[in-house]
């Protein structure tokens, strides 16, 4: 007799999509400053039929939520963790902008680690390119 295995949580997560029928889901990624790339590559993606998620929060805007120091600190890292949760919510990931930093770097690896297909506005700046 064979047993079947147990589902990954991303083996459940990738089903539970496909029997609720979900569009596929895209996560953009990139540095703050596209901010205004970034709401038209969501208007785009979202036109093309697909949810989108992508960062929140633009914290090198001036903001009451993070004008403290040490609370933006705080708030930085769980925005990051908020992201990389994006991330593996997402069935694929777009980047945005032509400049690639630290983070969004980091972003690309995790995505990658995962086996999401990473796209780029500008494909010139894909770290494997």
């Amino acid at each position: 007799m064979s047993y079947r295995r147990p589902l990954t949580p991303e083996e459940e997560l990738a089903d539970a999509k496909e029997r609720l029928g979900l569009p596929r889901i895209v996560v953009i990624c990139g540095s703050t400053r596209f901010m205004t790339e970034m709401a038209e590559a969501e208007l785009r993606e979202t036109v093309a039929g697909r949810i989108v998620v992508k960062p929140g929060c633009d914290m090198k805007s001036p903001h009451a939520l993070w004008s403290d120091p040490v609370g933006a600190e705080a708030l930085k890292v769980r925005l990051d963790d908020l992201h990389r949760a994006k991330i593996r919510l997402a069935d694929e990931v777009l980047v945005v902008g032509d400049y690639i930093g630290d983070s969004t770097r980091a972003e690309i690896t995790y995505a990658r680690s995962l086996g999401r297909p990473v796209r780029f506005t500008h494909p010139e700046v894909d770290p494997e390119a």
